[in-house]
């Protein structure tokens, strides 16, 4: 079968970009190895305000708004943040998924389930699957497969350089009201620097409680179960079910771009390197993909394709510097450090600015903002050495 695009993958950035480019004209094929979309669910669900600037989202696929978070250090330190507006949502991330495959299907795109690619021949963008009765082709082939892709592989000569981590969430319930409904609660801890603990309310008493971390997923349920079992307010509670998930490092000299192959989401390594986070930059680069995509079709021009790799650098350059800069600084600070930090910006007042510059998918707004005040070297200069030596070392 010949596309004009054949995308690998069927999650939620491979099937926006599919909607895109059939809402342009373009026949589009996508195809995934699951048997259904969405499942089983990998991620935490929770998704910066900025989801409805960037895509669509149904109401009814909100879980619960949340306004701000309560930040802890190692030894309960507590920052609480808040805005007026809400700034994140927990949602059904399985649904999701399966409303936008839906979407791009309703739009006109073909989506083919139960199709595990064995080999890739890029040179004529060639799929051949492991039923070896199916081929699939396209004159622009996308990989948007995931941590795993097996066309970035291809992409880079099957280079194993690529880095992952680990993720452990826990849903849980704990059998009474604990929670305000507004907040996320977001633990440090060194040991899993530049990872964290969060806990995503649901309800007043039910919970989704995960990591990530440079663990395997035995270590990570181990530091879940241990996180849940040192907290006397948790006491009694009831794990329902288990996840887990990889989340690729952000790796910002990864080839996205050759020939007329690209690739997309957790693929590329579009995530955050503070939070691992990837949704926002992949719906934002499924457009800009799309873009530059249609210009190549219509010039039949597959050259064209590396304007998308010049504008994703343009729109998210500046601002993944600045949180590779946080997260190698915070993977080098030990708990006391932490503790540390937390009380002097609690001190020097930095919950009142963190709430009104901070941002989930924007935090080098908060940066400046802190830098510009003088707080970071006025309150962290010991930690602030450090990190640096780590930097310039």
């Amino acid at each position: 079968m010949m596309y004009d695009v054949l995308i690998v993958g069927a999650g939620p950035v491979g099937t926006t970009f599919a909607r895109y480019m059939v809402e342009k004209g373009f026949k589009v094929g996508i195809i995934e190895k699951k048997t259904r979309i969405g499942v089983p669910l990998q991620c935490a669900g929770l998704l910066g305000k900025q989801i409805k600037e960037v895509n669509i989202l149904p109401d009814k696929l909100i879980i619960n708004p949340f306004y701000g978070a309560y930040l802890h250090s190692p030894s309960n330190h507590v920052l609480k943040v808040a805005k007026d507006k809400p700034a994140a949502y927990v949602i059904d991330r399985v649904a999701y998924d399966q409303f936008l495959a839906e979407r791009a299907v309703d739009a006109g795109a073909e989506l083919f389930l139960k199709q595990n690619v064995r080999d890739l021949n890029l040179k004529n963008t060639g799929v051949l699957l492991t039923n070896g009765k199916k081929d699939y082709s396209g004159r622009i082939m996308v990989g948007a497969d995931g941590s795993d892709s097996i066309v970035s592989r291809k992409l880079s000569m099957g280079s194993s350089d690529e880095k992952q981590l680990q993720a452990a969430q826990f849903l849980v319930d704990f059998g009474r009201d604990l929670f305000d409904m507004d907040c996320v609660h977001l633990h440090t801890y060194s040991i899993i620097s530049p990872g964290f603990i969060w806990v995503i309310p649901l309800t007043t008493s039910t919970a989704r409680v995960g990591l990530f971390g440079n663990f395997d997923y035995h270590t990570l349920n181990n530091m879940l179960k241990m996180f849940l079992d040192s907290d006397q307010d948790f006491e009694g509670y009831r794990v329902i079910k288990k996840y887990t998930g990889k989340i690729p490092v952000y790796n910002n000299k990864k080839k996205i771009v050759k020939d007329n192959v690209l690739l997309l989401g957790d693929a590329a390594s579009q995530v955050k390197p503070t939070t691992g986070g990837g949704l926002i930059i992949g719906f934002k680069c499924a457009q800009i993909a799309a873009d530059a995509a249609e210009k190549a079709l219509e010039k039949d021009d597959m050259g064209i394709l590396r304007e998308y790799n010049a504008n994703y650098g343009k729109n998210f350059k500046n601002e993944l510097k600045t949180q590779l800069m946080v997260q190698k600084i915070f993977s080098s600070l030990s708990d006391d450090d932490l503790d540390f930090m937390f009380r002097k910006l609690k001190e020097e007042g930095a919950e009142d600015i963190i709430s009104k510059y901070g941002e989930i998918d924007d935090q080098s707004s908060l940066v400046k903002e802190l830098f510009k005040r003088g707080i970071l070297f006025k309150i962290l200069p010991k930690i602030l050495t450090r990190g640096l030596s780590v930097l310039l070392g």
